[in-house]
């Protein structure tokens, strides 16, 4: 069994990755503004690299699977840092969804375990939704 040892620069890394998404979300809210968009992405892929190492994320987002998943997320890195803030996070939604469709499954379960949120997640509606794509990428 592999153990997670959290470690100063893994807490780090949690910390801007939270933050990155709070930024890109607040940059969202206020109307795509591009300064929090590109804010929000530095600090969201900078947190990942920290959190999981450089040589883990470098393999991660090379894998030939997640080619597809990875030019769009970098494109719409790219728009959204030279002006474009919409279309760019079209692309960067896109890429996302495509690289991380492998989560999903896990997402799920933790989700039908909160406490309190849990009950909705367990209704049958949404189980019967989150069913459907259990262990199953998003295609490509």
């Amino acid at each position: 069994m592999v153990s997670f040892e959290m470690n100063d620069r893994k807490k780090i890394g949690l910390g801007l990755t939270g933050f990155g998404i709070l930024f890109s979300f607040l940059g969202i809210i206020f109307v795509f503004d591009k300064g929090l968009l590109a804010m929000g992405n530095i600090l969201f892929l900078s947190g990942v690299m920290l959190t999981i190492g450089l040589k883990s994320t470098m393999q991660f987002f090379t894998k030939p699977k997640n080619y597809k998943g990875t030019i769009s997320f970098g494109f719409g890195f790219f728009l959204v840092l030279i002006g474009w803030p919409v279309f760019g996070m079209i692309f960067e939604s896109y890429g996302f969804i495509v690289l991380f469709s492998g989560f999903w499954p896990t997402l799920a379960v933790f989700l039908q375990r909160i406490p309190v949120l849990g009950w909705l997640f367990q209704q049958p509606f949404v189980t019967s939704f989150l069913d459907r794509y259990r262990g199953k990428r998003v295609p490509v």
